[in-house]
């Protein structure tokens, strides 16, 4: 049976085929149509399945990008309030900080706080040198004085409250004579730089 078929494969005549057996007809272009099938995907289809691949990736980026613009577009009013409300504190704290003419008055108003609390001064020594950083100095001040315990906490409430930022650090308290204590202690007052020292501070960055 199989030399039969052979046989009739090499009688066919490819310029007859409309003579052919209806059997060898299907079977020709069951062939013919995978042959298109197979030439087409190389040929034409595969380009077009990676163009589609990226066309997707480039849609799912699109899509993410969106939705990250919408979230912010969404929280744009609060993130807008949050700002105002830094640039307030902002502006709440620079008021804090004294510029050049005012560091003398804020010293005498650290020397005022003590004095006024029955402390007496042994030592009230501003450094020489400010120590600068990105928008504002700071200065401090060596302190030491006598009293006693309760004369020191409303001494700190003092400086605390006053309308300019004054911190106390290194602090130490030691007896003294006459029953009497000892504070050493670093008082650091700050002050914003002027335009042209914040110029000079960047440049040197």
């Amino acid at each position: 049976m199989m030399e039969n078929l052979l046989m009739e494969l090499r009688q066919l005549d490819i310029n007859r085929a409309g003579d052919w057996p209806a059997a060898f007809k299907i079977a020709a272009l069951i062939i013919l149509l995978i042959a298109i099938v197979v030439t087409g995907h190389f040929l034409i289809w595969q380009e077009e399945l990676e163009t589609l691949e990226r066309i997707q990736a480039e849609e799912e980026t699109l899509k993410n990008t969106y939705l990250i613009k919408k979230r912010s577009a969404v929280n744009l009013p609060a993130m807008r309030e949050q700002l105002k409300e830094i640039e307030q504190s902002l502006g709440t704290l620079l008021r804090q900080l004294p510029d050049k003419s005012e560091m003398e008055a804020l010293l005498i108003d650290i020397n005022q706080a003590g004095l006024g609390r029955g402390l007496q001064f042994e030592l009230f020594k501003p450094a020489t040198q400010e120590t600068v950083n990105a928008f504002y100095a700071e200065l401090p001040v060596a302190i030491r004085v006598t009293g006693d315990y309760h004369a020191f906490g409303a001494f700190a409430s003092d400086i605390a409250q006053l309308s300019r930022i004054v911190t106390l650090n290194d602090i130490n308290i030691k007896p003294g004579n006459d029953g009497k204590l000892i504070l050493d202690a670093v008082a650091k007052t700050f002050r914003y730089l002027d335009e042209g020292e914040m110029t000079k501070q960047a440049e040197n960055r």
